[in-house]
Order: C-alpha cells, then structure tokens, then sequence
C-alpha cells in the first residue's frame, strides 16, 4: 500500500490552521507545530478534525520527515526550521499555494505597499453588490485554504501580502491588482529594496494572455520594473491625470473609466475621501469591469463602501477635537496618505516596533499639519533624534491611555488626533487591530 503522504504546517494561526484543514479534507497525513500558544479557537479547529498538533515548540523529527511543509506567513525564511528543510530539500510553500491547488475559482489577488484591505474590500462589496458568488480571503476574513475546503465560490478576492508571495510558485492570478511599491518590511528582506520588489511582482506570475494585470501607473518603481518581466497579462494602467492608454484616470473631480467598458462617476459621489482612495477606487472599479460587472452597479458599490476598520477610522469628537484610528498604519507610507488626508491641524501619535523605517517621507507633512507628537513605544530613540529638532512640543508613552491623554491635552478644539503609528505593533500590542481597539477605547473613556 502507498504511503499516505504527509504535509507539516509550522504556524497555527488563521493561515496555518485553514491549510491542516484542508490538507486533511484532501487525504493527507497532516502534522502542526507553532513556537508560540495556539489560540483556543484554532486548537478547536485543529481537533475537530482530529489533525495532531504541538505548541512552545518545533519537534524536529515530526517536522523533517514531511513531504511538503505549509509556512505561515509570519515566519521569515531564515528562521532555524527553515533552513534545516531547506538542507533536506524539502518543498516549503504558503497555504496559499496549497490552496490554490483545489479550486478552480477565478482568483482576483491584491498587493502594494498601502491600500491593499481597502482595495481588496472594495472589489468584494462590488462583488456581492452584483450577486455574485465571492469569497473573501488572505490577510482578510477567513484564510483561503479553509474556504476551499468548505465552501464552494466562483471567485475569490484575495489581499496578498509579499511574504504570502514568497513562497507561491504555480498559483494563477487572474486578475494581479499591484497598487503601489515603497519600501516595507525590509527587515524581512535584508535591507534590498530589489528583493522586496521582486516578491510583490511574484503576483504576475503563471498569468496568461487571458488574465489581467491592473497597475498604478504614476509609481515609479513599478515604471522601471514593468520592462524585467515578461507579463502576459492584459495591461490595465490607471492614474490620476488623463493619459494615453490609462484605463481609468480623474479629470476635472469626475473619474473616467475608459476600459475594459466606459463609464465614469464624479469623484465627490466616492464613498471614500483622499487621493489614495481615489486610486484604490480606480483599481476595484477596473478590477470589477473586467469580471464583467455592469457599470451601475460599480458606481453603485464604489458610492456605498463603508470603509475599512482601522484604517482612517473617525472614532468620535471629544469637546471639539477629532480623534481618528489609523492603527493599520504599520509604514511610513501610510502614515503619509492618513497625514495628506488632515485637513485640520493634527497631533499625530506615532512608534512601535520599527521596521528599518526612513521618516525623510512624512517630514514635510509633518512640518506643514503637526502641532504636536506622541511617541509610543518601548524604544522611541529613532523618533527623538529624528523628530524632536521639529520644535513641536513632543510626549514619551508606553500604554494607549497616556497615548491618548497626552495628544488631547496637545489638542486644541478643531483640531484633530490622529492614531497613524508608522510600524508595526508587537512591542506593546498584540496586533494593530488590538492597538486600534485600546485606542478607540480609551478615546471614549475620555
């Protein structure tokens, strides 16, 4: 008899526990193992479907004689288990790789830098706006390999992040949405700008001249890197000034879409504000076009959108200051596009675990709407010897409740706090959108 084969997956948070169900549902002998506590919800999941499973530790010998090993995506390719696969040549790929492998659903998939949940959000809402059978997967929701063992959609959406694209090797874009590149994460990618770029064009690859490729044109590392691939996909360009070619482009506060179907809508009927958006909107309406979705329903979806949890959040006014959550926020870039959007003067709280972060980006916005700072974070010495010669007046904290006290006593009526904190969260939070949570607590405790 055939030995059943054995797939290992190192990580059992919501990427890791899909995969084990699915490589189990699909008949294989299926092993998990997370360095950290497993949460209650996914040891349930785990056991429910009577797949073995160990925490607070790798045990090497259940590991290394796997077949193929799932990663999640938190894990960084030099960690030590890694490398010890990589010496048995073992196949180590992402789950969403794996699940890939069962569905034949059309697959939209969303990445760049900063506007990926909005996009990837927007395009679903356009989806289920128009009736069709959408699942909504990545680092949103559900993961995608859980979805394809239990659900069965005609197409998913799907927000991709680089280390979800490191590890992807035969899984098929049809629709490759890539907003924008600025660096990020570079930590994981040993300072080289080149190696995180080349694993956001991973997207472009297995597409065929059937599929599509919808870029930011204006981004000028996306300009210089479309010439090394060989893109077989349909170019779909966008950007915000008329050009030759542009399937979608704003002109005079009305966006035109000119491809795959004309049609435009005026930018102040968006239901989100900011140019970012302005993009984010092109890229799903172009994206939803090409599904062949009618054109009153896209302006109907992109005039209907509610926005994304976390992400320029207006949290409440508390006698007369604005406070907004943008806890997503975890680079400089986007931290930028929430400082561009103030159309107040703003007391920006800001820090956490950097990520090799350069702030020369936000320092003219900064300069131009700031009236007050707030570090936050156990080690701040970056932000002080960077921003402290601003002559703004600046505060130390290390919880969210100092954080929030200290910007409103900066603030003054009709001005506004914004949460926008420019890296990661791990040093005093669980994630960001725990970091969001204690924010928007802690402003209505005031």
């Amino acid at each position: 008899m055939m030995k059943m084969k054995r797939i290992v997956v190192l990580g059992a948070g919501e990427s890791g526990a899909g995969a084990a169900v699915l490589a189990k549902v699909k008949g294989f002998d299926v092993f998990v193992s997370d360095m950290s506590a497993i949460k209650e919800t996914y040891k349930q999941q785990l056991e429910s479907y009577g797949i073995a499973w160990e925490e607070g530790h790798h045990t090497e010998s259940l590991i290394l004689n796997a077949d193929e090993v799932v990663k999640s995506p938190g894990i960084p390719n030099d960690a030590p288990i890694i490398k010890k696969l990589r010496e048995k040549q073992i196949p180590v790929i992402s789950e969403i790789e794996l699940a890939g492998r069962y569905t034949q659903a059309k697959m939209i998939c969303i990445t760049g830098s900063n506007g990926k949940t909005t996009t990837t959000s927007l395009i679903y809402h356009i989806f289920k706006l128009a009736g069709f059978n959408v699942g909504l997967a990545g680092n949103i929701g559900r993961s995608l390999a859980f979805q394809v063992a239990t659900e069965n959609y005609d197409y998913y959406v799907i927000e991709l992040s680089s280390f979800q694209l490191d590890n992807m090797y035969d899984f098929r874009a049809n629709i490759a949405v890539l907003l924008n590149i600025t660096p990020d994460h570079l930590d994981r990618y040993d300072y080289d700008m080149q190696k995180y770029v080349d694993a956001k064009f991973r997207i472009l690859q297995n597409q065929t001249d059937d599929d599509a490729f919808v870029f930011w044109n204006d981004d000028p590392i996306i300009r210089r890197e479309l010439g090394k691939y060989g893109i077989h996909g349909k170019l779909y360009p966008f950007s915000e000034l008329k050009k030759a070619g542009m399937a979608a482009y704003a002109e005079n506060g009305t966006i035109y879409f000119a491809e795959p179907y004309a049609f435009n809508m005026e930018q102040e009927a968006l239901a989100l504000t900011g140019k970012h958006n302005l993009y984010n909107s092109m890229a799903a309406g172009i994206s939803a076009s090409i599904s062949g979705i009618k054109n009153e329903v896209i302006r109907e979806a992109l005039a209907t959108f509610k926005g994304v949890e976390h992400r320029l959040e207006k949290v409440c006014r508390v006698r007369g200051v604005e406070f907004i959550n943008d806890s997503k926020a975890t680079n400089v870039n986007s931290c930028w596009y929430a400082l561009q959007s103030m159309k107040t003067k703003t007391v920006l709280i800001l820090g956490g675990k950097d990520k090799g972060n350069d702030y020369d980006e936000i320092a003219p916005l900064v300069k131009e709407k700031c009236v007050g700072l707030v570090y936050m974070g156990l080690h701040n010495e970056k932000l002080h010897s960077y921003f402290d010669g601003f002559g703004l007046p600046v505060a130390d904290v290390q919880s969210m409740k100092d954080a929030v006290n200290a910007a409103f006593s900066m603030a003054k009526p009709g001005q506004t706090v914004l949460l926008s904190p420019c890296c990661a969260s791990f040093d005093l939070f669980k994630s960001y959108e725990d970091r969001g949570e204690q924010f928007k607590a802690c402003v209505r405790e005031l």
